[in-house]
């Protein structure tokens, strides 16, 4: 299955979570709840972060220690960082921003209004991606999201969507605070996000224990070849929302529209769903449309899909700037959000306006993400938006 983009955009809406001004006391180390690719370990005047990802061991010494001043470590498995970073970079193509030291990006496909708010206001410049020697010189640090080994020293690997679960992806967020010294900060934007996410669970439970929980599927056409996501976050989140998955012993890896058996086979499992999420890829989301499906799985009438008649036909590219799209950022930044809507795709009411779900089948269209929406400084932090468990039930 295409992704709606060729190249992903994690988690920019973090960029704006951290602020030194504004952070609470609390407790200064973070501890791992969920994520599985990830660890953290605290010394005197030193952390380790432990990558199962690129296996490497990322040792930050703290400015303020001898060992900030006299080590340097650059090994195949250790690298060594004097924390916080003084400046930093992104490959925004797979990577997040910080708030704070960050100087450079790689791209100009960005999901947050403030964030772009902020390249606008020329605060942050564009490097060319395969100036590997710029970035590993002019920048303390650059994160990257490719599992490998770094090329340079200051290479970073961050890759959250490699996590099973919603929260898990999440939980990154503690990762990159490591690098800032921020964890209380992380802590707190992490236990706030994983509270209001455990409600919306509850009560999407106590909804669907009145009726038939939904059968739901994530489809996707490439190329004229329709196929079924079994990626387990996305599982995870139609089980939180009340939902029930398409059995994947039903399915087939994927089926040629120009073969009548398989066009009849897909059909066939279509008849069987009550909602469907398409993450068919569109150039331009906008021109995405309910006889854009229609057309990709060549039916020209609704009776059999009940998907239809009830008018529960949705894609994740509601909120996009230009071509890219914040499902790969903000979304995994705050799942609350993308729980919330899919509890209202399944049980709707009518009283709760979604956020990265729009429906096809009611002709919704897209959100604009544009600079002059962010209505804050950028040295002001972003709490995560917290959804009242009642709106949804």
């Amino acid at each position: 299955m295409a992704p709606l983009l060729q190249l992903p955009f994690f988690f920019f809406f973090f960029v704006f979570f951290f602020s030194f001004s504004l952070l609470t006391d609390g407790d200064n180390t973070s501890h791992v709840e969920q994520a599985g690719n990830f660890h953290i370990y605290y010394g005197q005047s030193f952390k380790v972060i432990k990558n199962a990802l690129d296996g490497q061991s990322y040792l930050l010494l703290q400015n303020s220690s001898r060992a900030a001043t006299r080590s340097r470590y650059c090994t195949g498995r250790i690298k060594s960082f004097v924390i916080p970073l003084s400046n930093f970079s992104i490959d925004t193509t797979t990577v997040p921003g910080l708030l704070g030291s960050l100087k450079a990006i790689t791209s100009e496909s960005m999901s947050s209004e403030c964030l772009l708010k902020t390249y606008m206001g020329g605060e942050i410049e564009i490097v060319n991606k395969s100036e590997t020697n710029q970035l590993a010189t002019q920048f303390t640090a650059h994160f990257i999201g490719e599992k490998r080994q770094s090329r340079a020293c200051n290479f970073v690997t961050f890759e959250p969507s490699e996590e099973n679960t919603p929260l898990q992806r999440t939980e990154w967020i503690k990762y990159l605070g490591t690098f800032l010294n921020v964890e209380a900060r992380a802590n707190q934007v992490f236990q706030a996000v994983k509270e209001n996410y455990g409600c919306l669970i509850k009560a999407a439970a106590n909804t669907s224990a009145t009726s038939f929980k939904p059968v739901v599927a994530w489809v996707g056409c490439n190329e004229g070849m329709w196929s079924f996501s079994h990626d387990t976050y996305k599982s995870q989140y139609v089980v939180d929302a009340g939902g029930e998955n398409l059995e994947d012993s039903l399915e087939a890896n994927a089926y040629n529209m120009s073969i009548p058996q398989d066009l009849d086979d897909f059909r066939a499992l279509l008849c069987t769903l009550d909602v469907v999420i398409d993450e068919t890829y569109a150039s331009d989301p906008s021109e995405y449309t309910l006889s854009t499906f229609m057309q990709n799985v060549n039916i020209s009438d609704n009776d059999c899909f009940s998907f239809l008649t009830n008018r529960s036909l949705w894609r994740y590219d509601k909120r996009v700037h230009n071509t890219t799209l914040d499902w790969f950022d903000g979304a995994i930044s705050q799942p609350q959000l993308v729980l919330a809507d899919l509890i209202e795709a399944f049980f709707p009411t009518g009283n709760y306006t979604t956020t990265y779900l729009r429906n096809i089948a009611k002709g919704e269209g897209i959100t604009d993400i544009a600079p002059e929406r962010c209505g804050r400084s950028s040295d002001t932090a972003m709490d995560p938006t917290i959804v009242p468990c009642n709106t949804i039930s």
